[in-house]
């Protein structure tokens, strides 16, 4: 595939005696394509070459090679060269790139042999999955599909809640009312009533508190029949998630959780009493961070005890000797980026400090409604991920009755809308950003959404349905799609392994869920300007393909997020 940028960095560097890769960073993409398919600002250039921008712009127009197969021509405007690539250069590359690579279209082997280790999701066991964790679990769900995309050994990682006075609550509460709650057919529910009640009546009965601790007690000490209904807790929990997860293409390879660490501790603490970081502080044992402008960050506290930064410590050792890798992707809210400055700067003065600049805190907003309030915040109630899913999938079920009754396999496709719907709306926008639950929004078949994107998709596969056959690249006239629409489909399609390689750089995957917007929106034009299906069979042949490779890179797109396409709606 031609690399545009590479081509025009060369020629330039070939004038100016500067470097290749540097002036390369500098070509941008005008905001209008009248000004040229790319430009090159030459004010970076000033301080360099002693001249003012517009006589370095004019200089290289006038001494530069141009490869008119590859380069059209370059104006001088300003300070700027404004540079027009050949259009049948850009259709040949675009198109046999798509036709060679298919689905792998837009993967690259960048990551190879390098490790990404990605923690997500991480809910706390003996609950329900809260829509609380819908974000962690759908921004860590896209960045793992895509540093997988990219060739990076990718592993995903639960660090489920699985530890603490909470299970203490939850055996005690089952041993006092096991036979009050339906725990044949409703398990996880009723495990989640006594957490609920067992909480409620600690309030007015101390006494059930103290119990809780004898019981945490009791599985801190290894007795066998409470590590034993701890163990199935924690399996049940699992097994519940699981439902939710294969709803949302989610895939863990490990899910140790905080218990996991108890026996890693210790070390770790005698590791910071080696290395003299550990200080006494108010009867806790902390390290000092005051010189890096943050609080204390305590390891044990003043009741002997340790806390999640020990756990955090121990975990991210752990994950240096099991995995050395590359990149560690914490995807968690944005109230704990306190925490891991925190355990990254204690883990550097231990002297981990070629693993903690591979480590990255990627936080996020809350989930809010349309009033910005946190969702179940206004009456206390929980709201559970699995419902929000089902509740979406029947909205589009009541939406495909309406509108096209006789539509064949309505539940699959109405679970592939429905839960796309909830992924794209998540990933649709910046994940600092808190993201607003609306269900009109969320299931508009013709705004930014998931469902619009799939609503493009299908329109893409009854064309070709229509047709009756996808035509061959070697019978395509490329002359065909020099129109304005087709070209500015083809240019977004050439960018995007950029896009998603953008995507992980900065662990931001509403990158590409824009693009995948400005897509079925660019293909939407051209299919409103232009006739696909015609009796002048080159002129179709060329826009059947072209609505081919648009349907190939939605689907690709998609699914990197994690949704699933519908064939038809």
């Amino acid at each position: 595939m031609i690399n545009f940028k590479e081509e025009i960095a060369e020629q330039i560097a070939k004038v100016t005696n500067l470097n290749k890769k540097e002036l390369e960073k500098y070509i941008e993409v005008p905001p209008n394509s009248d000004l040229g398919d790319y430009a090159f600002p030459c004010f970076k250039l000033a301080k360099d070459l002693r001249k003012a921008p517009p006589i370095i712009a004019n200089e290289i127009k006038e001494n530069i090679e141009i490869d008119k197969n590859i380069i059209e021509r370059i104006d001088v405007v300003g300070g700027y060269l404004n540079i027009y690539i050949n259009k049948e250069a850009l259709i040949k590359t675009v198109l046999k790139e798509v036709a060679e690579k298919n689905e792998q279209y837009g993967s690259s082997n960048i990551g190879q042999g390098k490790t990404a280790v990605i923690e997500y999701s991480s809910p706390n066991i003996a609950k329900p999955f809260h829509i609380g964790h819908l974000r962690t679990t759908v921004i860590g769900g896209a960045l793992y599909k895509i540093y997988d995309f990219l060739g990076y050994n990718t592993i995903g990682l639960n660090y489920l809640g699985d530890w603490g006075l909470q299970f203490g609550k939850v055996i005690a509460g089952i041993s006092l009312w096991k036979d009050e709650y339906d725990f044949e057919n409703d398990e996880m529910g009723s495990i989640l009533k006594t957490y609920i009640r067992f909480n409620q009546e600690e309030k007015e009965n101390p006494e059930l508190t103290q119990m809780a601790r004898v019981y945490f007690k009791k599985l801190e000490k290894g007795e066998p029949e409470i590590v034993k209904q701890w163990e199935h807790i924690r399996k049940i929990s699992i097994d519940n998630y699981q439902r939710t997860y294969k709803l949302l293409n989610s895939k863990f390879d490990s899910y140790n959780g905080e218990a996991y660490y108890n026996d890693k501790m210790d070390s770790i603490i005698e590791e910071l009493k080696n290395k003299k970081l550990l200080k006494e502080s108010q009867g806790a044992k902390v390290v000092d961070l005051e010189k890096y402008d943050m609080p204390p960050c305590i390891v044990i506290t003043s009741a002997g005890t340790t806390i999640y930064a020990t756990r955090d410590l121990a975990a991210l050792k752990d994950r240096i000797n099991k995995y050395d890798f590359d990149k560690l992707i914490y995807v968690v809210g944005n109230e704990q980026q306190l925490h891991f400055k925190q355990v990254f700067k204690v883990m550097e003065l231990m002297g981990y400090e070629k693993y903690i600049s591979r480590c990255t805190h990627v936080p996020f907003g809350l989930v809010v409604d349309k009033e910005g309030e946190k969702i179940g915040s206004r009456k206390g109630n929980s709201v559970f991920l699995e419902d929000i899913l089902n509740e979406s999938i029947n909205k589009v079920k009541d939406i495909i009755n309406e509108k096209n009754p006789l539509l064949e396999n309505k539940d699959e496709i109405a679970k592939k809308i429905g839960v796309g719907a909830i992924i794209f709306n998540d990933l649709s926008n910046s994940r600092i950003k808190d993201e607003i639950f609306d269900w009109d929004m969320i299931l508009n078949f013709q705004g930014e959404t998931g469902p619009y994107i799939q609503y493009i998709y299908v329109r893409t596969r009854s064309l070709l349905n229509k047709a009756g056959y996808i035509p061959k690249l070697e019978e395509i006239n490329f002359n065909k799609l020099k129109e304005k629409e087709s070209i500015n489909i083809l240019k977004l399609i050439y960018i995007f392994n950029e896009v998603i390689q953008n995507a992980a750089d900065k662990n931001e995957p509403s990158i590409l869920a824009r693009y995948l917007i400005d897509l079925s929106q660019s293909f939407s034009t051209f299919y409103n300007e232009h006739k696909i299906i015609t009796e002048d069979k080159p002129v179709q042949d060329a826009r059947l393909f072209l609505t081919y490779v648009v349907g190939v890179v939605l689907k690709t797109g998609v699914q990197l997020l994690g949704m699933e396409m519908p064939e038809r709606m």
